[in-house]
């Protein structure tokens, strides 16, 4: 199961786990992005809406068996300082990033431990352990991630459930700062402005694939990945 699977990181993610052998279930808003994904991978396509309590009880009717719950779903909303941050936005951001992987994670929990060798993997951030300035609402949201991700291992010793999270740095897809910017093409591409080789959708579907792939004994508890040219949040090699 990928959430957040009609796009970016969730997709690749899909595609790189059905060359993998698995069975692979796109979970995500818009359905016609969807059917095409799982008809190119021979897998299977449920609408979700992470933030919805009702949307994941039928998705659970639909998937009754499990093994690896990617939580993909997430994303960035402004970059204002604290001082004038849009509230709306952090309701969102908390409620997707945070509460959507609570709600899919709770949901899928018992089919998971019935398989025998669960696996939920989070998509976390660099962001969920350093902040930055205009980034509170994100930072807070992936520091909470963080959070769950290492709270839920600990609730789970003992049970077949491995529990990782994945923590990307400057990854560029087509989407994300496009959203965070709300459609300022500008603005989202100055994220990547002079950066030579910024990450990609499928070097991070690669680390997600390889975490899933590990023995069933072996978790790997946290991966930090970040372009060559990103050594910090706030140190990034630019060419121009």
């Amino acid at each position: 199961m990928v959430t957040g699977a009609s796009s970016g990181i969730g997709a690749a993610t899909a595609r790189r786990l059905a060359a993998e052998g698995y069975r692979v279930v796109c979970a995500a808003r818009r359905r016609p992005r969807l059917d095409e994904l799982a008809d190119e991978i021979n897998g299977d396509a449920v609408t979700l809406d992470v933030t919805s309590s009702e949307s994941v009880a039928a998705l659970v009717a639909a998937v009754p068996e499990c093994s690896v719950l990617v939580n993909d779903a997430g994303g960035a909303l402004g970059l204002d300082p604290i001082a004038t941050a849009d509230p709306d936005e952090w309701q969102t951001m908390f409620d997707v990033n945070v509460l959507g992987v609570l709600r899919v994670t709770q949901a899928l929990l018992p089919a998971l431990t019935a398989s025998g060798a669960g696996h939920v993997i989070v998509l976390g951030s660099t962001a969920g352990r350093v902040v930055y300035e205009g980034g509170a609402g994100y930072t807070a949201a992936k520091h909470a991630v963080a959070a769950v991700v290492e709270t839920l291992r600990l609730e789970l010793c003992g049970q077949p459930v491995r529990v990782t999270e994945i923590a990307p740095g400057m990854v560029r897809t087509e989407e994300f700062s496009l959203v965070r910017f709300h459609g300022d093409t500008q603005r989202a591409e100055k994220v990547y402005a002079g950066v030579e080789a910024p990450l990609t959708a499928d070097d991070i579907a690669d680390c997600i694939a390889w975490c899933a792939t590990r023995p069933p004994h072996v978790n790997v508890d946290l991966l930090v990945v970040k372009p060559l040219a990103q050594a910090a949040q706030h140190k990034v090699h630019r060419t121009t």
